[in-house]
């Protein structure tokens, strides 16, 4: 079995710890934590499995790495602190390991990426001979695998839109959801996400991945964006009030410029309560769920609907976009140390997994 360390335990590391726990070729070897009263705590607890692991959280990076694990989840953010991300990602490839991850936005397409992130990348490869492979949170596959998967079955295509549709009430992460993405501030407060070229910044990746995929050439890729105040204050479950006349939706699309025309787009439609912007798309249920549109003959819709940690749908999305990540660990651990990307890497069956469940 491949010795795996899960390296964070916030909503993307917890749905880690149930991966590998469950995935039949890797053993929870050790979990890595950052908040102090997270040391000493078992890996079940911390996941909500119910029940113990036998894996104490530790907040010791530099001695987990000197045991040379053979893969490492990197499930800590890299939204605020991309330059912690990065140097903690490259010691964990120096020191061997095969890491997955969503926190390098950049590196979704590994092949277009700016030197200063593919340089210390590949330096630690020939190091250390480790790999490394990042896929989005967003989910990935639903930028990249699904819409590429649909595109092939039509005869021709005109547009590929990539959304995702939620209810950030669900999300139960308060920093992200009212600083990075800006519900309940102000509308005239600029959101970190928001800011002109973040979005493509973090999105532009995969717009270029499905472009080198669909083999046409990008005239551009530019942005939309569009912010709706809440018409009334509305509490949420965790995350408390949420003023009227805040920010209470987002819609923003990345899109792929093709012969002078929006060709391959990925959009986000984000609300802190249904009652606002009720004119925008909204998913079957309510809460949450992605889908791809390809516009083409024939004309396809793919919705598909997760849920993980009782009826959350952003827990769902964060738990597939991990099993996109962890059941890639076995395949590159096959393969040869490098740098990949969602190209390079196969969706890959669940085997060994039909009809068990985690207890």
């Amino acid at each position: 079995m491949i010795p795996t360390v899960v390296w964070g335990t916030g909503n993307v590391g917890r749905a880690a710890i149930r991966a590998v726990d469950a995935h039949p070729a890797l053993k929870l070897d050790a979990v890595l934590v950052h908040t102090p009263a997270k040391v000493g705590r078992d890996a079940g607890d911390l996941a909500g499995i119910g029940r113990t692991l036998g894996v104490a959280a530790t907040g010791d990076a530099e001695a987990t790495l000197a045991g040379r694990p053979r893969a490492v989840v990197y499930a800590a953010s890299g939204d605020i602190r991309p330059d912690e991300a990065l140097a903690d990602i490259v010691a964990a490839i120096r020191a061997g390991a095969v890491v997955v991850t969503p926190s390098l936005y950049p590196l979704y397409d590994a092949a277009g990426a700016p030197p200063e992130l593919r340089e210390p990348v590949l330096a630690a490869v020939a190091e250390g001979g480790g790999s490394l492979f990042v896929s989005g949170v967003d989910p990935g596959w639903g930028n990249d695998v699904l819409p590429l998967l649909v595109s092939g079955l039509g005869t021709t295509v005109d547009t590929i839109r990539c959304q995702e549709i939620f209810d950030y009430s669900t999300y139960e992460q308060e920093d992200s959801v009212r600083h990075l993405v800006g519900m309940g501030q102000p509308m005239e407060y600029e959101p970190p996400m928001l800011a002109p070229s973040v979005p493509t910044m973090v999105w532009g990746g995969q717009i270029r991945l499905m472009a080198r995929a669909l083999g046409v050439t990008l005239d551009d890729i530019t942005e939309t964006l569009q912010r709706r105040p809440l018409g009334s204050t509305v509490t949420t479950r965790t995350m408390g009030s949420f003023e009227a006349g805040t920010q209470g939706a987002v819609r923003f699309e990345v899109r792929g410029i093709v012969g002078g025309e929006p060709r391959i787009v990925i959009e986000h439609v984000t609300r802190i309560h249904p009652s606002c912007a009720p004119d925008w798309p909204t998913p079957p249920d309510g809460a949450g769920a992605h889908r791809v549109i390809v516009e083409g003959r024939p004309r396809i819709q793919v919705t598909v609907e997760a849920t993980d940690e009782g009826e959350n749908r952003s827990a769902g999305g964060n738990a597939t976009a991990v099993g996109r990540l962890v059941n890639a660990v076995d395949w590159l651990v096959d393969a040869k140390p490098g740098l990949y990307d969602a190209l390079d890497v196969p969706l890959r069956p669940a085997v060994g997994r039909l009809g068990r469940r985690q207890p």
